[in-house]
C-alpha cells in the first residue's frame, strides 16, 4: 500500500525551562492532515545547562528527516530559546537553506537576553545564561536574506512581553510583527500566533524590517559597541536628543539614576527604531561612537 507524503514538515520547537507540549499544540493547530509534525523534547532539566547538546539534538533530528524525506520542505518554528536553537543549526549547516519553506521565530532573544547577561554579566558561563546572552544577529540576517523569516514579539509594557524585550527579538531582512497584550508564555501557543504564522505563510509580499542604507548602518554601528545590550523601550519618551541626521532620523541619550547610559534611535516621524544600553565600564566607548557617527553625517554631501 502507498503511503502519501507529507505535504510538508512543521518542527515546532520549546525552548529554555520547558517542554514539548504546548509547541505541539501550536503546530497541531497549523498542521493540515497530511503534514508530518515533529516537535523534539529537549528535556526541561537540559535546558538549564548548555545550548551545546540541545543544538547538536535537533539538528541530527532535521539531518534524519532529510534522509528520509528528500524532496519533502520544512516549515520551522522556534519559540524562545528554541528560534536561537534553529539559528545555530542553519548557521552550521547553509546546505540545508533550500529545504526550509519558512523559519518563525517567537519571541526569541536574537540579540542576546537581557535578562540572562545581568545574571552572567561578564559572560563567564553560568549555566545556560552565557548561550542565552550571547548576540546571534549577524547569523539570523545572513538566513533571513536567504529563506523567509518571520519574526513575532509579544509587548506587555510597552517594550517586552515581560521576559524578552523586544528589541532583542528583531531581525532585519525578516517580516516583524508585534503582538500587544501577550507574554512570554502565552506566545508558544496562542491563537494570534496562528493566526500571524498562517497569514505569514499565505502572502508572498511579506513586510520585511527594512531600513534605507544610511539609518541601518547607524543602527548596526551602536550595536557593534562593546557591551552593548538590546534595551527596553519605555525610557524611549524620556531621551533627550542629540543628534539629528540630514534624513531626519535622531539619536537620542538617557542616563538613569544608576548612571547607564541609555541610547535611542527614532525614524523621521518620532518612533523608536533601535534602543540599547550600555555599562560604566563602555559609556566612553559609546561616547566616541557617537562622535564618529556625527563626523560621518556632517562629511556627507
Amino acid at each position: 500500500m502507498l503511503v502519501q507524503a507529507p505535504d510538508f514538515i512543521l518542527y515546532a520547537q520549546h525552548g529554555w525551562a520547558d517542554g514539548h507540549q504546548a509547541m505541539a499544540e501550536l503546530a497541531a493547530n497549523l498542521a493540515t492532515p497530511e503534514t508530518l509534525v515533529i516537535t523534539p523534547n529537549l528535556g526541561f532539566v537540559k535546558t538549564w545547562i548548555r545550548m551545546e547538546p540541545l543544538i547538536q539534538a535537533v539538528e541530527a533530528s532535521v539531518a534524519n528527516t532529510i534522509v528520509q524525506y528528500p524532496y519533502i520542505p520544512i516549515r520551522a518554528i522556534g519559540h524562545s530559546m528554541g528560534g536561537l536553537i534553529w539559528i545555530e543549526v542553519l548557521a552550521r549547516q547553509p546546505n540545508w537553506w533550500d529545504r526550509i519553506e519558512s523559519l518563525v521565530l517567537v519571541g526569541s532573544p536574537i540579540g542576546g537576553a537581557d535578562l540572562a547577561r545581568a545574571f552572567d554579566p561578564l559572560g563567564i558561563g553560568l549555566g545556560i545564561a552565557k548561550d542565552l546572552g550571547t548576540n546571534r544577529r549577524e547569523l539570523a540576517e545572513a538566513i533571513a536574506a536567504k529563506i523567509p523569516m518571520l519574526v513575532i514579539a509579544g509587548d506587555v509594557d510597552n517594550g517586552s512581553d515581560g521576559t524578552v524585550v523586544v528589541q532583542a527579538t528583531k531581525v532585519f531582512g525578516a517580516e516583524f510583527i508585534r503582538l500587544p497584550g501577550l507574554d512570554h508564555v502565552a506566545l508558544k501557543n496562542h491563537p494570534g500566533v496562528v493566526e500571524a504564522i498562517q497569514k505569514f505563510w499565505s502572502v508572498t509580499d511579506a513586510h520585511v524590517l527594512e531600513l534605507d542604507d544610511f539609518t541601518y548602518t547607524v543602527i548596526k554601528r551602536l550595536q557593534a559597541v562593546e557591551g552593548m545590550t538590546d534595551g527596553h523601550e519605555r525610557d524611549f519618551e524620556r531621551a533627550t536628543v542629540v543628534h539629528t541626521f540630514d534624513n531626519g532620523v535622531s539619536i537620542r541619550v538617557w542616563r538613569n539614576l544608576m548612571g547607564i547610559e541609555h541610547i535611542f534611535v527614532a525614524c523621521s516621524e518620532g518612533s523608536c527604531l533601535y534602543g540599547g544600553f550600555v555599562g560604566w565600564l563602555h559609556t566612553d566607548y559609546l561616547a566616541q561612537v557617537l562622535d564618529e557617527l556625527k563626523a560621518i553625517d556632517a562629511a556627507l554631501p
